[in-house]
């Protein structure tokens, strides 16, 4: 199975993560007028900030998975390889700031994904087989 992709490894999104846990005004709708660096990072990610996702026409058939709930989205997300909780296990405080980036740009509506590098760490068994392997030849 293939790991998901976390919406916290982003660049700037646990940085913006951690401001909201000692400013919980950074995850409300209205932080992002006073906060400018929610738009930037969210330009530099998804290529477009939330007003703008707004303000995107959906296309026929669209489920409207955007507007549904905050449970009901993070199992979506799950669904579509994106982990969108912290490390406990709870949706992001700074969730309702890019889901709607992040659903645009996966189903290429608008908006790109962000480019993640796939992790290059060998799996477990590998490392233990090298290991055994390397023991075998100093026999």
């Amino acid at each position: 199975m293939a790991s998901l992709r976390r919406l916290i490894d982003l660049p700037g999104i646990a940085d913006l993560e951690h401001k909201a846990l000692m400013k919980p005004a950074y995850a409300r709708p209205e932080g992002r007028a006073e906060f400018p660096e929610i738009d930037a990072v969210s330009l530099e990610l998804f290529g477009l900030t939330a007003d703008q996702a707004d303000e995107i026409e959906r296309p026929a058939g669209w489920d409207g998975i955007d507007t549904q709930s905050v449970p009901q989205q993070v199992e979506a997300f799950e669904a579509a390889g994106w982990d969108v909780t912290d490390a406990k296990r709870r949706p992001l405080r700074m969730f309702a700031q890019f889901n709607q980036q992040l659903w645009l740009a996966l189903r290429g509506v608008a908006g790109s994904l962000p480019f993640v590098p796939e992790d290059d760490k060998p799996e477990a068994w590998v490392t233990a087989l090298e290991r055994e392997a390397a023991r075998f030849r100093k026999r």
